[in-house]
């Protein structure tokens, strides 16, 4: 009973506390302006000063400068420096969700807005996967034939930042793997997606007709970071089939591995998407693995409770009717 009313008691004052907060920075926070609050959003995703300038493109100082504003409205430190590295107070993180929801209300209404008026136009933006990079740009090329008059913003990054900005409602949608776990979101295959196991020409395996996955036991084999799509796919392929590999090395970038296959370092699973140039150059090639290659899809992606701007509706259309025949298009070879 006691342990029950101490839990109680902590739950009323960090409650307390966190309304506090909240009505103290709405009474401070008054006279700010968008711009201030987006350049605050900028730091608390990049956790740099430097990054948050080059995203915004404005110069350090500039950023420190309205940071230092937002903080004398404010009354309290939103951020705290601990040498190169920046951590958000509690105030800060406070700010930071409110930032986020009035630029993604923000975008909400000028789509909204822009429907209104009758317009064809809009801003689209899309995040998705480093490995989806060899033809996103591709389906954005032919989709932007059909709408010229659209404003494209295209963000790459690795699966662990793209469903950040998943989770925080900062892109329209998403292109990537598999659906996040733990999120309420709409996904729809649209595509095909193959991963193959790769080698130089003249390592010794690809002279072979046949391989089983036993035979790679003994292989160095290159893969990406923790959190990478590619490497849980690899993971689950392996662990299916009770395979534990002998020594690997981690690497941050499907362009890193590739450089490093072709020059002897070892063996790679990857996307089949991501090798066309260096298969039909000779510079590498897949190995006859059974099991291979390990089919995957490619997911199209919003938060479920996002209503989507005409123009991203448009897109997702584009990309449920289209996108299979593109991406082969793209790759310049069919999916086995």
């Amino acid at each position: 009973m006691l342990a029950t009313h101490k839990h109680n008691s902590r739950f009323l004052i960090a409650t307390i506390r966190q309304t506090r907060i909240s009505n103290n920075l709405a009474v401070s926070l008054r006279h700010i302006t968008l711009r201030q609050l987006a350049v605050f959003e900028a730091l608390a995703r990049h956790r740099s000063f430097s990054a948050a300038a080059k995203a915004l493109h404005l110069t350090q100082p500039a950023v420190s400068m309205q940071i230092r504003q937002l903080e004398d409205a404010a009354g309290i430190a939103l951020v705290e420096r601990i040498g190169k590295r920046i951590d958000l107070t509690e105030a800060g993180e406070e700010l930071a969700r409110c930032a986020r929801d009035v630029q993604a209300r923000l975008k909400d209404t000028d789509d909204a807005l822009a429907t209104i008026r009758g317009l064809r136009g809009g801003t689209l933006d899309i995040a998705v996967v480093s490995t989806a990079k060899y033809f996103a740009p591709h389906l954005l090329a032919q989709f932007r034939k059909r709408h010229p008059e659209i404003t494209l913003r295209l963000s790459v990054s690795n699966r662990e930042a793209v469903v950040s900005a998943l989770r925080e409602n900062r892109t329209d949608l998403v292109i990537m793997g598999q659906a996040p776990p733990g999120l309420e979101v709409e996904a729809k295959v649209f595509a095909r997606h193959p991963l193959v196991i790769i080698a130089a020409p003249d390592h010794p395996l690809a002279k072979r007709k046949r391989l089983k996955l036993a035979d790679l036991a003994q292989e160095n084999l290159l893969i990406r970071e923790p959190g990478s799509g590619t490497r849980s796919a690899m993971e689950r392929f392996f662990a299916e089939r009770g395979l534990r590999l002998r020594a690997s090395t981690e690497m941050s970038s499907n362009e890193t591995i590739k450089q490093a296959v072709m020059a002897g370092m070892g063996i790679a699973f990857l996307s089949l998407h991501t090798i066309g140039l260096e298969l039909k150059a000779r510079r590498l090639v897949t190995l006859p693995v059974e099991g291979t290659p390990v089919m995957r899809n490619w997911h199209v992606i919003h938060l479920a409770r996002k209503r989507l701007s005409p123009i991203a509706q448009s897109f997702k259309a584009f990309l449920l009717d289209e996108g299979a025949a593109l991406v082969r298009k793209t790759v310049g070879f069919d999916a086995p």
